[in-house]
């Protein structure tokens, strides 16, 4: 079965002195070979790194139609930073994944089973 490991963090603890910072250079490393263990052990399916939440757009859809808004769709201290598509074979091998999963800093990973035909 494939699950999202979608990854929340606070964007300034994510990228604290930008993309060219010692800290951005480490935590992209960490997340290199972690995606080589998910390669290794034949579970990476896909994934991607987001831009700070800042660079987001949201369409709001309502009953009165639809609006463009600069940002992400809610504000809150932790935004989408990023994600993986892996193969486990139950939820708790997914848990074991989403453990291993490096953050920046103070954050989470939450596990969502994909709709089974949509991969």
């Amino acid at each position: 079965m494939q699950y999202a490991l979608l990854i929340y963090e606070n964007d300034a603890e994510a990228y604290p002195e930008g993309e060219a910072g010692a800290a951005w250079r480490d935590i992209i490393a960490a997340h290199e070979a972690f995606s080589e263990d998910l390669i290794q052990a034949g579970a990476m399916r896909g994934g991607a790194g987001l831009k700070p939440s800042p660079s987001a757009t949201t369409v709001r859809v309502t009953p009165s139609g639809r609006t463009l808004h600069d940002g992400p769709f809610a504000e809150t201290r932790e935004q989408l930073g990023g994600f993986y598509l892996i193969e486990a074979a139950d939820l708790d091998e997914a848990i074991a994944w989403a453990r291993k999963l490096p953050l920046a800093g103070p954050g989470s990973v939450e596990i969502r089973p994909v709709l089974e035909g949509t991969a």
